[in-house]
């Protein structure tokens, strides 16, 4: 009976010890990845902003200004890439002037981006969208999110704006609202992005329609959880300009220094700890209880055996002395 216990002791030490290695170093890899459901809601504010009202014809300002992103997975479109490997994601931002009850931007259509689940790094694809049209070039870098176990280092991360990567330099740890996070900025100097045309008398110019290239520029910190690789907190210092030929600004289109809410900080905070958790769950607290189980399995199994094994000795040492001579 004794050997059956202890073979059976040692056997399952070996079990929750195999499984304590593939949960460390293969289940994660598989289980833990970003959602094909996303869905969340990301509010920026801007007080003391400026922008060019087309219904007033002029400059407003000050003003406060919201954008609200909404981000949520497009399952369907995920299920035709025909791998779990990817997700797709769409985001829509609306920008509106809060002080005077004006919107200022509305998209035609949501962006849309396919990216890998594990790195967040966007892959090429015909489903990659901005503002419901193809994509120009070749998408690349980070997208929504950075990677799960982000590091202390430098990415690229994708401006829609600008259709291209940018760098966003790695500057050092930070606390959002009790939570570590890593500080990640991007600089976007004054960047051709398209034209306008409009009136010359709006402008200064003399003549009856002029036509102006607009300028964007703007400085952007993420505040990310690396464990997940979720941004908890974003600000956005951005303006847009029309400028002549002889690059003179000649109007502001937009000018705003946008912060997360904290309400949208507090509630992505929630949903961060519930995927840090189940994170930690997978690649820390498993494995490790599971090896300590192992190993008191097999400890014991052993110790069972090599009693066993004395006790065989003694019962011949005993079955020798008492034989007859």
């Amino acid at each position: 009976m004794r050997r059956v216990v202890w073979s059976v002791l040692v056997g399952l030490g070996v079990f929750f010890i195999v499984l304590a290695i593939l949960s460390r170093f293969f289940i994660p890899g598989q289980a833990v990845k970003f959602p094909l459901n996303e869905y969340g809601i990301n509010t920026l504010i801007a007080k003391n902003a400026s922008w060019f009202s087309p219904q007033n014809v002029s400059e407003l300002s000050p003003v406060t200004l919201q954008i609200t992103d909404t981000v949520k997975g497009n399952v369907a479109a995920s299920d035709q890439l025909g791998s779990s490997t990817y997700a797709v994601w769409q985001s829509f931002a609306v920008i509106e002037d809060i002080t005077d009850h004006q919107q200022v931007n509305i998209p035609a259509a949501a962006d849309q981006l396919v990216f890998n689940r594990r790195t967040g790094a966007l892959v090429p694809s015909k489903l990659n969208l901005i503002a419901g049209k193809p994509v120009k070039g070749t998408v690349s870098g980070q997208g929504y999110v950075w990677p799960l176990g982000a590091g202390k280092q430098n990415y690229e991360v994708y401006d829609t704006t600008l259709q291209k990567p940018v760098l966003f330099k790695y500057l050092g740890t930070a606390t959002t609202q009790g939570v570590a996070t890593y500080l990640y900025v991007a600089n976007i100097p004054p960047t051709a992005v398209g034209t306008q045309q409009l009136p010359g008398s709006l402008v200064g110019m003399k003549a009856p329609e002029v036509t102006l290239p607009e300028f964007y520029s703007t400085q952007e910190y993420y505040y990310v959880d690396p464990v997940t690789g979720a941004p908890l907190s974003v600000e956005r210092k951005v303006q847009e300009v029309l400028k002549d030929s002889a690059g003179a600004t000649k109007l502001v289109l937009i000018n705003a220094d946008f912060k997360s809410s904290a309400s949208s900080v507090a509630a992505g905070i929630k949903t961060d700890n519930k995927y840090r958790n189940e994170i930690n769950l997978v690649e820390k607290i498993i494995p490790i209880v599971a090896l300590l189980v192992g190993i008191i399995l097999v400890v014991i199994g052993v110790v069972l055996s090599l009693t066993r094994s004395q006790d065989e000795r003694y019962e011949e040492q005993d079955e020798h002395v008492g034989s007859p001579a």
